[in-house]
Formats: structure tokens, sequence, C-alpha cells
């Protein structure tokens, strides 16, 4: 076997950088096709449904107010479910948002 020159090295490595460089470039077309496919598929998604009871965190994550799924400040609300928000409110101490009312309606405070 003959040793090859450094020209001809050379050019071995010019040749496998330009097939890395199409096989980049098709893998980039992939991506850009998977994300195109994704984001049409979240476009045809229903957005998720509304909680009917939510639990506001304050500092530390720690329970603040109850709400219904209906309040106004979703942002920093976690959806739980009616059982939930009844032990929340009745044994976990937490109140009721004083705008929504919780309480009055799932019947467990005056």
């Amino acid at each position: 076997m003959s040793e090859s020159t450094p020209e001809e090295r050379l050019r071995a490595l010019h040749f496998l950088r330009r097939v890395q460089a199409v096989d980049l470039a098709r893998t980039d077309r992939w991506i850009q096709d998977e994300e195109r496919r994704a984001a049409e598929h979240a476009r045809c998604r229903p957005p998720p449904a509304t909680p009917d009871w939510a639990l506001e965190r304050g500092k530390r994550a720690l329970p603040k107010l109850v709400h219904t799924g209906q309040c106004w400040n979703s942002f920093f609300m976690q959806g739980i479910t009616r059982e939930q928000a009844i032990e929340a409110l009745t044994r976990g101490g937490v109140p009721p948002c004083p705008r929504c009312e919780p309480d009055k309606e799932l019947g467990v405070l005056d």
C-alpha cells in the first residue's frame, strides 16, 4: 500500500467536508419540516380546558388562595379538583378568593 501525499489527504478531507455539509443541510431541512408540522399540530389542538377550581400559590409556592377556575388571576394558579378545593378551604386553612368566592359555590364556609 502506498503512502498518500499531503495533497491527496487534503483533497479527501475536503471531499468528506462536502459530504458532511450536504448531510447537515438535509438534517436541518428535516428539523425545519418537523418543527413546521409540530406548529401546525399545536394550532389544530383545542386549548386546554379551564379547571373548575384553582389554587393560587404565593411565596415559596405556599397555597395562598382558592379560586374558581374562571377567576381573573389564572397566571399564578394551578388547577385542582373539587375535593382538593374543599380540602384546602376546610382543613388546609387556605382562604377563599374574595372576588370569585369559591367557598360559596362549594358551600363549605360561612
